[in-house]
């Protein structure tokens, strides 16, 4: 229940700070300029001098929590402190026009606020309720209660848990309810009754799915390599480079949203909901869109990159599908580049079939998962989530000082 009332809090908060940005931006278009490079500054160093823990996603803290001992995990990565930073500062990103969503961050709120259940030992072992807290967040979030449960099978554990999948399935059904109550019945992005009928829309799937996945595994690839030589560069002249870093990854980010009229900032859900009923962006919309948020991941403030990959992934398959193909393809894009990014092709079929209320699209939309996914690991052999969780297993010098400190805190 928790978990469900704090999401869906959590989803209007975000909206209005999304929305606000917005209105401002088109009525004063310098703004952008100027508000979104302090964003990025006060995000970044809000998150390394107060809330370590809290950088980026959300998801590698979670998977990575699940391999620690129960009170380590709670100090380091699923406080309530660290909770309510991730909140904020994912609010801060959206005012400020970063290309975040909030997905990430709630599957990190969610296990942790399930881990708190961890100190009743009664009830299960931290890494079930980890797991069961993940799931949670992911199916309140989306308001796709079957995408948490394989979420939470195939990304965030790799196995199925006979022992903690009937936990998983309960945290998610009541967190789903919660969700339905509060906000009703909904899809993420609209609905969409095109399906594949003709050669050229096989064809269309098969392209989504190769193409999205290399896509996204350049991303995933990108985004890995990227952060680790910032962090190096960083390390060289970090009381300078911390600052200076942020502020250079702010001002990319403002330029490429000013150029694009704003179609970048943020967590793009108007341009692929958009696409996903007919109504394409434009042709370069995809490309902007993934370099702001590979910037914006790459800069370490606070924020996933689900919502923004599927509004990559649904702008480069209305491209491929032209005028008369742009619904098909962006739910057939969004399978391909989302399956390619996260490298868990069950997730990204059931989580675009929830989404869009495509289920006449079953098979073509799997097909489009599976290519990305080999498509992808052709690029990136290394799971994205899974790498990024070995930096919060194997904290820096600087941050393990800061820790250390922490954890000697009564």
């Amino acid at each position: 229940m928790a978990v469900g009332l704090v999401s869906v809090l959590f989803a209007l908060a975000a909206d209005w700070a999304q929305s606000t940005f917005l209105t401002i931006g088109h009525r004063f278009w310098v703004v952008p300029l100027l508000l979104t490079p302090a964003g990025f500054v006060f995000c970044a160093w809000a998150a390394r001098e107060f809330f370590p823990g809290a950088q980026g996603s959300g998801i590698p803290q979670a998977i990575a929590a699940r391999q620690m001992p129960r009170d380590l995990a709670l100090r380091r990565l699923l406080s309530l402190k660290i909770c309510i930073g991730k909140i904020v500062l994912t609010m801060v990103g959206l005012l400020t026009g970063a290309s975040i969503g909030r997905e990430g961050p709630t599957v990190q709120i969610g296990a942790a606020v399930m881990l708190q259940v961890a100190r009743l030992e009664a009830f299960a072992s931290a890494p079930g309720l980890i797991l069961a807290g993940s799931a949670a967040g992911i199916a309140a979030a989306f308001n796709a209660p079957l995408a948490g449960v394989v979420f939470a099978i195939e990304e965030m554990s790799r196995s199925y848990e006979v022992r903690t999948n009937g936990l998983v399935l309960i945290t998610v059904i009541i967190s789903g309810l919660v969700s339905l109550g509060l906000t009703g019945n909904y899809t993420y992005f609209g609905i969409t009754h095109v399906t594949a009928s003709t050669p050229r829309d096989w064809a269309l799937a098969v392209a989504c799915g190769v193409f999205g996945g290399l896509a996204g595994g350049v991303f995933s690839r990108l985004m890995l390599q990227g952060s680790r030589l910032a962090k190096a560069w960083i390390a060289v002249h970090e009381a300078r480079r911390r600052f200076t870093f942020p502020l250079g990854c702010g001002v990319v980010v403002a330029l490429l949203g000013v150029l694009t009229h704003g179609a970048t900032f943020g967590t793009g859900y108007e341009q692929a909901r958009a696409a996903v009923e007919g109504h394409a962006p434009s042709w370069d919309f995809w490309l902007a869109k993934f370099a702001a948020t590979l910037i914006t991941a790459i800069s370490g403030i606070p924020g996933g990159i689900f919502a923004p990959s599927l509004a990559v992934g649904a702008g480069l398959g209305a491209w491929m599908g032209g005028a008369t193909g742009a619904s098909l393809g962006a739910v057939l894009g969004m399978a391909g580049y989302f399956s390619g990014v996260v490298q868990a092709p069950m997730t990204a079929f059931v989580i675009i079939l929830e989404m869009t209320g495509n289920d006449a699209n079953v098979i073509p939309i799997m097909l489009a998962a599976v290519l990305g996914l080999g498509a992808s690991r052709l690029v990136a052999p290394e799971p994205l989530y899974h790498a990024l969780a070995h930096g919060f297993l194997t904290p820096t010098a600087g941050s393990a000082a800061r820790l250390s400190a922490t954890e000697q805190t009564p």
